[in-house]
């Protein structure tokens, strides 16, 4: 059957599973954009940046598990891509990205919108391809959805010349993998797991942190059961969030930079962590030479690359998390801690992290408990990056699975818009919201036309205090109080910009209009605003400085520190 590369393009994206794609055409791209109206079961939807399609797909495959896909023309198009692939890349997110290419025969002239996106994104994708012939399209397509999802999840690219969009060709329909030396292990090593058992049964004060790859690999009942059977404390990382419900007697919070001054502490007391689907980044361990010192270490995760990388553990597992945790649970026994979790109960009584202070102030901190209470915690939260994603990780409370989606590992501001875009288009029954910080919002607000148009519910919270928060914040106490280009004088009327794109809007000045304002976003069947104008110099705490330890922790401070 003959088809032109374009077709080929379309029905392999087809096979493979997806049903939507982010987008912006352009001249190389355009041969693909105008065969899109033959396959009406592969939705686009129009962003109005390719950054904002990059991070839209990232959102939708951290929310659905499924490779999020994108489209986007040579040149500028192509590099507009790049914040959304690096994130991905950082996350462990699966993307399909498809760029188009200058004709091959004008490859290497500088022709208009020529870029060498294969050399940009080498380091920032799992791997990408430049497909010269349409013949080699749909293998392509087909390996690039495989390394996207198999293995440690990543970013593949695969760039595509305009006049292989255009080139007729014999199409099969079969389709297959050539991929010599990719064989990702998932399988634990079996003497692993057996050292694994033997140190989980010796140990009398163990801590499970728990990170990305459970919630990858749909590990939920896994760890759980693990942690039950051995009555073993969870604490999660940042994007480990919502693998484990918070509500549990056995969750211990989370950790590092701003997570719970008990989490860190706990830590720092342990005998044995049993980490699973986390890599030790920096936010977590500070100065890794003094991280946990005091306790053994096993390592579960499913890049070998990972393992040992910045803190020596003492038995590694290289192993999908949810298969060694299969293998890992009944080389166990059944255990009980209770002398270390009474320990605990002590540790978060003399360091009780995120109680809310009494004050008519209108804190961040306030408006997301109150949105956690009304929408009793079963929203999908999307975050930006700064001050509000750190509020809203601590102050909303997750019990159900997969409930937090936010670029943790590149920390892409701007992700709070595109990124509930994509989250609402993969879970269309659901609630989102998202909670955004101002600085964040203006850099990627022009999604909100993509929202309107495509009538998505998504419910925009912003935390609106005039600064670049997270920064000023390190100004104020590393700085003394330096505030350099941190501080918005040209903030746009939030409430006014929205309306002019068809959304309904609302501005909170005052605490006793926070509960009503949220409960009129839920009852509004669309898309809505909130322009919440909150303390401008508030921080957020715990504080472990950057390359710090635990000693170094700043804990809240007192009403009475609080000027």
């Amino acid at each position: 059957m003959i088809k032109k590369g374009s077709q080929i393009v379309c029905e392999s994206l087809l096979r493979e599973g997806c049903d939507v794609v982010f987008g912006i055409p352009g001249g190389a791209i355009l041969p693909l954009y105008q065969t899109l109206p033959e396959y009406p079961d592969l939705r686009h939807i129009l962003v109005r940046h390719e950054q904002g399609a990059s991070l839209a797909a990232d959102a939708y495959a951290r929310i659905t598990g499924k490779p999020g896909v994108a489209f986007a023309t040579s040149g500028p198009g192509a590099t507009n891509l790049v914040t959304g692939i690096a994130s991905a890349q950082m996350d462990s997110v699966p993307l399909v990205i498809v760029t188009g290419q200058v004709n091959s025969w004008t490859l290497g002239t500088d022709a208009f919108q020529e870029t060498d996106i294969t050399g940009i994104t080498l380091p920032i994708t799992k791997h990408n391809f430049l497909v010269m012939d349409a013949r080699d399209i749909a293998d392509t397509i087909k390996e690039a959805f495989y390394i996207a999802n198999s293995g440690r999840p990543g970013p593949v690219l695969v760039d595509i010349p305009r006049d292989a969009f255009n080139q007729e060709v014999d199409y099969s329909e079969e389709p297959s993998i050539d991929l010599p030396g990719y064989s990702p292990s998932t399988k634990g090593n079996n003497r692993q797991i057996k050292r694994a058992a033997k140190l989980i049964s010796k140990a009398e004060k163990p801590v499970i942190i728990a990170g990305h790859g459970i919630i990858i690999s749909k590990a939920y009942d896994e760890l759980r059961h693990l942690a039950e059977k051995c009555q073993i404390p969870v604490i999660t990382t940042l994007l480990g969030i919502s693998c484990f419900p918070e509500d549990h007697v056995l969750w211990t919070g989370w950790p590092g930079m701003h997570g719970m001054a008990y989490s860190n502490l706990i830590l720092d007391q342990a005998d044995l962590i049993v980490a699973i689907g986390m890599r030790f980044d920096d936010r977590i361990t500070g100065n890794p030479e003094k991280f946990a010192t005091s306790s053994k270490k096993i390592h579960i995760d499913i890049d070998a690359s990972e393992v040992g990388k910045i803190i020596q553990v003492d038995v590694p597992i290289v192993a999908n998390a949810k298969t060694a945790l299969k293998e890992l649970i009944p080389a166990v026994s059944d255990k009980k801690h209770s002398d270390w979790l009474s320990q605990i109960d002590r540790i978060k009584n003399d360091h009780p992290s995120l109680k809310l202070r009494d004050t008519q102030k209108l804190l961040p901190q306030y408006i997301i408990r109150n949105l956690h209470e009304i929408t009793k915690g079963e929203s999908i939260i999307v975050t930006g990056v700064g001050q509000h994603q750190m509020w809203a990780a601590q102050y909303y409370s997750f019990n159900d699975k997969n409930k937090l989606i936010t670029s943790g590992g590149a920390g892409a501001m701007g992700y709070e818009v595109p990124g509930a875009l994509g989250a609402q288009v993969g879970r269309p029954n659901e609630m989102v919201w998202s909670i955004a910080g101002d600085g964040g919002f203006m850099m990627t607000m022009s999604e909100l036309a993509t929202i309107a148009e495509n009538k998505l519910p998504v419910k925009i919270a912003i935390m609106n205090n005039g600064f670049l928060g997270m920064v000023r914040q390190w100004q104020e106490l590393f700085y003394d109080k330096s505030y350099v280009s941190t501080s918005y004088n040209g903030i746009p009327d939030f409430v006014k910009l929205a309306e002019a794109f068809g959304i309904k809007a609302m501005r909170v000045t005052d605490k006793t209009q926070v509960q009503s304002a949220i409960t009129d976003a839920i009852n509004h069947d669309g898309p809505v605003l909130i322009d919440f104008i909150v303390e401008s110099e508030e921080n957020v705490y715990p504080m472990i400085p950057s390359g710090a330890t635990v000693e170094d922790m700043m804990e809240e401070p007192t009403s009475q520190e609080i000027k």
